[in-house]
């Protein structure tokens, strides 16, 4: 039985390359990537509710961005994860320049995002409203497998609702509607019904 532990190994080695292969940040050249600041639009008429594995969903404002993905995290154990398996943290502005990024460390962790520098790169209030973490709702398979895909470095663009969430136990989530807050509740929790990214070179 002791024969099999280094096939074991190699296994798990070889997996582990594979998947460090598939998931490797997309590096890029100093420059702004994603130039325009996300689009926010009122609702004409307010669709009717809707509901995703036994979650009502109600859009709050229409959505749009293109941005650099800084960073992702998935989940699976928390509640959320029944709807919104994928956080990215999302860059646009000189927040997707790679000479900016490379003086600020980003992480994730618990649905939140955060960043810190030494020495700021550009003024505060600019890392503020030019980046976001993001809770991604795919609308369906197709959009989902899109978004499973991603890596840091990547430009994506993306569109749909600003939504709240809504459990049968009255619970709530619900989705900034400003790029301008910090801390609880200033995440974006958006119905993803188109998502791209762009060709990797």
């Amino acid at each position: 039985m002791s024969n099999w532990r280094p096939l074991a190994l190699v296994a798990v080695l070889l997996g582990t390359i594979l998947w460090w292969h598939a998931h490797r940040p997309i590096s890029h050249d100093p420059g702004v990537l994603a130039p325009d600041i996300p689009l926010q639009e009122s609702l004409d008429g307010k669709p009717a509710p809707w509901s995703k594995n036994n979650v009502a969903i109600e859009p709050l404002a229409k959505f749009s961005i293109s941005a650099r993905v800084l960073s992702r995290a998935d989940y699976s154990w928390d509640t959320e994860a029944a709807i919104a398996p994928v956080d990215l943290a999302l860059g646009w502005g000189r927040m997707s320049d790679s000479a900016v990024l490379q003086k600020v460390e980003i992480s994730q962790s618990g649905r939140f995002y955060f960043w810190h520098v030494n020495e700021f790169p550009i003024p505060e209030r600019e890392i503020v409203e030019s980046s976001a973490n993001m809770h991604l709702v795919p609308a369906d398979r197709i959009v989902e497998h899109e978004i499973k895909e991603t890596r840091p470095g990547d430009v994506v663009s993306f569109n749909g609702y600003l939504i709240e969430a809504r459990w049968p136990d009255g619970r709530k989530w619900v989705s900034s509607l400003t790029r301008s807050d910090t801390g609880a509740g200033a995440c974006e929790l958006v119905w993803v019904e188109h998502f791209d990214i762009a060709p990797r070179h």
